[in-house]
């Protein structure tokens, strides 16, 4: 039988159409975020653009349309989770971060999930030399004017304290602890853009002179001050926190007790979000990175590579780096989806 073109290109179609309707239902249940779209919240804060990234990348995976993350001040991105403005924030500190969680509206407006990231460590660090001169190894110490002195950059007779940004969480830490420790008197506590006010830190040390300072961990900083060469770790006579994280783990192996809580990061997302996509809520619980390669990309970052592209990049290669895992994560995901 001779088959006329014009029949032949008609069956064709008819064909690809048929297939099309057997194979559509079931891409589309791959694909659980097909046709909702997602807002991503941050603070603008390239060292934390990397875990951002990789959450971002499983929700295209998993068919979401995700929007361009809007940067903002910290307690408002926790407002515009709550408020849906905004889907999720991928940057939530447990528990520095829990009042402004509480403050949004807590669990029936948002919810933290799954553990991002563990093990971030926080706490206060003097330059080696004067440590090694003066045998200063707690914070408490600065309560000695003599001591305090040797930190005056203003002329003042206090220490001056390289501390935290306003409007963080860590500031409240350090605040309270001026008061817990009687350094209210000796210390200053200098804010301000905290890459701005630790670039003087560096510069200080660099110069040989007596600096003290806040930090945290993952942070390209201490690839550059390094505990035990150019700087070293105060612990604290006791710990002294604010109510909201009474009760956190501050001990920190081979260091002591720090004084501040060990951080865990996760994503801080819209619940009724969650609760009407179990996908995103099980991409959420599964994704996790070692502080050892935030600490590794945070040092790229230091290096130059600070675009949302060049981190995107290196979200693509942790991820091709760890794909079985990566597509392990993804499968369980689509899965929670077929089963909800």
């Amino acid at each position: 039988m001779k088959w006329n073109k014009k029949w032949l290109r008609e069956a064709l179609l008819i064909t690809a159409s048929g297939l099309s309707l057997i194979v559509s239902p079931v891409g589309a249940a791959e694909l659980p975020g097909k046709g909702i779209s997602v807002q991503p919240a941050d603070m603008n804060f390239a060292n934390e653009w990397f875990q951002e990234e990789l959450v971002i990348m499983g929700m295209e995976e998993l068919g979401f349309d995700v929007k361009e993350s809007a940067s903002m001040q910290l307690q408002a991105a926790f407002i515009a989770v709550a408020s849906g403005n905004a889907t999720f924030h991928a940057e939530f500190a447990d528990p520095i971060h829990r009042t402004f969680y509480e403050n949004a509206g807590g669990k029936a407006k948002l919810q933290p999930v799954g553990t991002l990231m563990e093990n971030g460590t926080q706490g206060y660090l003097i330059d080696k030399k004067t440590a090694d001169t003066y045998k200063i190894k707690t914070i408490d110490q600065l309560k000695n004017p003599a001591i305090a002195k040797l930190f005056d950059i203003d002329g003042d007779g206090k220490a001056d304290l390289y501390g935290c940004d306003a409007g963080w969480g860590c500031e409240r830490t350090i605040e309270h602890q001026l008061d817990a420790y009687g350094l209210r008197n000796t210390v200053n506590h200098l804010q301000g853009s905290y890459e701005t006010i630790i670039a003087d830190a560096i510069q200080r040390i660099k110069e040989g002179k007596p600096t003290v300072y806040y930090t945290f961990t993952p942070f390209w900083l201490s690839s550059i001050l390094r505990p035990g060469h150019e700087v070293v770790w105060l612990t604290v006579p006791f710990t002294a926190l604010p109510d909201d994280q009474a009760g956190s783990v501050t001990e920190v192996a081979n260091i002591g007790n720090t004084g501040f809580p060990i951080m865990t990061m996760r994503v801080m997302a819209n619940t009724e979000f969650l609760d009407s996509n179990p996908a995103a809520r099980k991409w959420f619980e599964l994704l996790s990175v070692p502080v050892e390669d935030v600490n590794s990309e945070n040092v790229l970052v230091r290096k130059g590579q600070n675009t949302r592209a060049d981190i995107r990049k290196h979200a693509e290669q942790w991820k091709d780096e760890h794909h079985a895992q990566w597509d392990a994560w993804i499968a369980e995901a689509k899965s929670a989806a077929h089963h909800e």
